[in-house]
């Protein structure tokens, strides 16, 4: 069966059939940037201009993008780190095997 995800934005309901991955939660992906677009908007004061509501998204926007580069850049960390130890560990195995 084919999911319907809803998400409402400003007074709007939008509403978007995500791909299906595994792991992935479309529900709570929308539940997200609702929680972005909101700290966005708390930042301003009238909150009724459509000329606000362009800025608020694309604050949320540039949010969730430095949120997603800083995740990536752990990640590379991390990936760097793994590589390195299972180097290092592999070296030692094949001393032992030596």
């Amino acid at each position: 069966m084919d999911e319907i995800v809803k998400i409402e934005l400003f007074g709007e309901e939008f509403r978007f059939k995500p791909e299906n991955e595994p792991g992935v939660d479309p529900v709570a992906i929308a539940a997200q940037v609702k929680e972005y677009i909101a700290e966005a908007e708390g930042l301003f004061q009238n909150k009724t201009s459509s000329r606000n509501k362009i800025a608020i998204l694309l604050l949320a926007a540039m949010n969730l993008a430095k949120d997603y580069q800083e995740l990536t850049l752990q990640y590379s960390e991390l990936e760097k780190d793994v590589e390195h130890r299972i180097s290092s560990l592999l070296k030692k195995i094949d001393k032992e095997i030596e």
